[in-house]
């Protein structure tokens, strides 16, 4: 018999309605750009997305940007919802008819969302029908963020809690064991699914916490560039983390005030944190899905941990880790430091890719996902 998913996980669509759209792009319209800047002229970026980038953005996501079509994409893959303690979760849900079929759980991070595992959901759908797909492929809206974003207000939210509601879905959904795979915060929720979780047996993430690696190390050159830009983004590229942690209340209401300037604060994100720019129709669609889902105030809660003042290394993790590396990671692992956090089981080096990795480069990111599956998998 195939899989069928319980009736607790509800069929959704994504359906902005006129009214929203409508108030959306009259409150864009007035919304004011800032004037010229010695600091918002300079076109590297260094003090931040330009005046010209947003006026043009503005301007393009008024008159060209279609977010029904966005919407009619989105949707053309099945989407869901459960609702599980406080949290109505979204998902991504392309479930297999093999018997054997592995589960597997896909996270984002922050300023991300599901949208970046769409790319590497369509690859498997050209890969496989759903007669021979090896994987049931669960892609997670996370608690807070896009598509989940209803959080209890009466509680301080934590990682913690994030992980125990993907933890309960992946058991709600019939799994009683299954793989994670996450980016930024995900790969956070990953480590805490693993060490945490019978259920969970093994992950894979392209982002870990791991010790700075001293310049004096032996490095390859793409790993002592990586870690070089890393370094220069510790330093000049972290007041947005610091802003997160320590006043999430007021950033939060300020942004939620504008779109334009949730795009401008998103957007440089994007922009700076990539191998290549993506495009603005990408750009867009993400603020667009932060906005209309009023997912911004509600998605920053992980920073009071992950920036708190007494941070220490995770504990070892011993169950099966694969690890991608991508060289324009924020926080690029090596691997003989990777090695020391974790049962490191496959490693992988690219020559292309960053922070985003899965919307980046999702042909990689499924090969190297498939290739820690056959190691780390027992039946």
């Amino acid at each position: 018999m195939s899989y069928s998913p319980p009736s607790s996980a509800k069929p959704f669509n994504f359906n902005v309605s006129d009214q929203d759209l409508s108030d959306f792009k009259q409150l864009l319209q007035v919304s004011k750009i800032g004037p010229h800047t010695f600091e918002n002229d300079q076109e590297d970026r260094r003090f931040g997305v330009t005046q010209k980038w947003l006026s043009d953005a503005k301007d393009y996501w008024l008159n060209k940007y279609d977010w029904r079509a966005t919407e009619k994409h989105i949707n053309s893959f099945p989407n869901y919802t459960m609702d599980i303690e406080d949290v109505n979760v979204h998902f991504i849900g392309l479930f297999s008819e093999k018997k054997d079929a592995i589960p597997i759980v896909f996270m984002h991070g922050w300023p991300g969302s599901f949208i970046e595992f769409l790319p590497m959901a369509s690859l498997i759908r050209e890969k496989y029908t759903p007669a021979d797909q090896p994987y049931h492929i669960i892609i997670a809206s996370l608690p807070g963020y896009p598509g989940s974003s209803v959080l209890p207000v009466d509680k301080d939210y934590k990682m913690q809690d994030t992980a125990r509601v993907i933890n309960t879905l992946m058991k709600n959904l019939g799994f009683n064991k299954y793989i994670a795979q996450g980016g930024d915060v995900g790969s956070f929720v990953s480590v805490l699914l693993s060490s945490t979780y019978d259920e969970c047996v093994g992950i894979h993430v392209n982002f870990i916490r791991t010790e700075i690696p001293d310049e004096k190390d032996e490095m390859t050159a793409l790993e002592r560039t990586a870690c070089k830009r890393a370094a220069e983004w510790r330093e000049r590229g972290t007041a947005y983390a610091q802003e997160h942690s320590t006043r999430p209340g007021t950033i939060g209401l300020v942004l939620s005030s504008s779109p334009l300037a949730m795009l401008a604060w998103i957007g440089e994100k994007l922009l700076e944190w990539t191998d290549e720019d993506p495009s603005l129709d990408t750009i867009l669609t993400n603020v667009s899905l932060y906005w209309f889902t009023q997912a911004y105030p509600r998605s920053i809660y992980p920073y009071r941990m992950l920036m708190a003042g007494n941070r220490k290394l995770p504990d070892y993790l011993e169950k099966p880790t694969g690890y991608s590396f991508f060289p324009y990671e924020l926080f690029p692992g090596i691997k003989r430091l990777v090695e020391k956090q974790c049962n490191l089981v496959t490693f992988k080096t690219h020559e292309r890719g960053g922070h985003f990795a899965a919307l980046e480069r999702p042909k990689e990111i499924l090969e190297d996902v498939e290739e820690f599956v056959k190691v780390a998998w027992k039946v």
